[in-house]
């Protein structure tokens, strides 16, 4: 699990879209943290230095605290929200957590060993249907990525979720079919040694049925000279 920070934000008492954007004009960020069975609360938060966060990577899967007027809060990153034109971080979205908290996350899927494939040595190409995985978790032990070993994957062998060792308490949240993840695909052109060597095993075939046309040829011209 990612090591967890802490950010120092403000209590802010006035909410909307007025308030917002000024908030956002001092340099700041508009945030809220909901959950734990208690009122939202919303708050205030430094801008460069959240915005410094999500870019680090592994925003939504590492847990925060936030210290506001004097007093620490546990959280784990819900959301944010980005202008669209500018790339401008402009909301977040936090939930409140304890020891019990199991949430739902997305966790990044990475793979190993692909110099270990023997699909992949051959040029077959790693097709990942699946960049992510939905899981349910801990929220104090969500682990940074699920790994995948690609050691021994030939072309056409898939990886299922089945074969993925997951962490005590973390579980998929689709539990009706084995889904897959990720397959070892032929490659979109045959290597030019393979193609040679195809062509040189067809090569004996073709002089045969050349040979079998010659043959069947003197054949009807005898014919044709015996009705003659």
């Amino acid at each position: 699990m990612s090591q967890a920070y802490e950010l120092k934000a403000e209590a802010r008492e006035r909410v909307g879209k007025g308030s917002a954007r000024q908030i956002r004009r001092n340099g700041k960020v508009p945030a809220v943290i909901y959950g734990g069975k208690q009122p939202p609360q919303a708050i205030t938060l430094p801008y460069k230095e959240t915005y410094k966060r999500i870019q680090s990577g592994g925003f939504l899967t590492t847990i925060a605290t936030i210290e506001v007027d004097g007093k620490k809060v546990q959280v784990l990153p819900k959301d944010y929200q980005l202008e669209p034109v500018r790339d401008f971080l402009i909301h977040v979205d936090f939930l409140r957590i304890g020891k019990d908290t199991v949430v739902t996350v997305n966790i990044p899927v990475h793979f190993l060993n692909e110099e270990e494939s023997p699909g992949l040595k051959r040029g077959g190409v790693l097709n990942v249907v699946r960049y992510e995985v939905e899981c349910t978790a801990p929220a104090t032990a969500i682990p940074d990525a699920l790994e995948i070993d690609l050691t021994g994957l030939d072309i056409g062998d898939s990886v299922h979720i089945s074969a993925v060792t997951l962490p005590d308490g973390v579980e998929p949240t689709i539990t009706d079919r084995d889904f897959t993840i990720a397959t070892i695909a032929a490659p979109a052109a045959m290597p030019s040694d393979e193609a040679e060597e195809e062509a040189e095993e067809a090569a004996p075939a073709e002089g045969e049925a050349e040979e079998a046309e010659s043959a069947e040829g003197e054949a009807q011209e005898s014919g044709e000279e015996g009705q003659d």
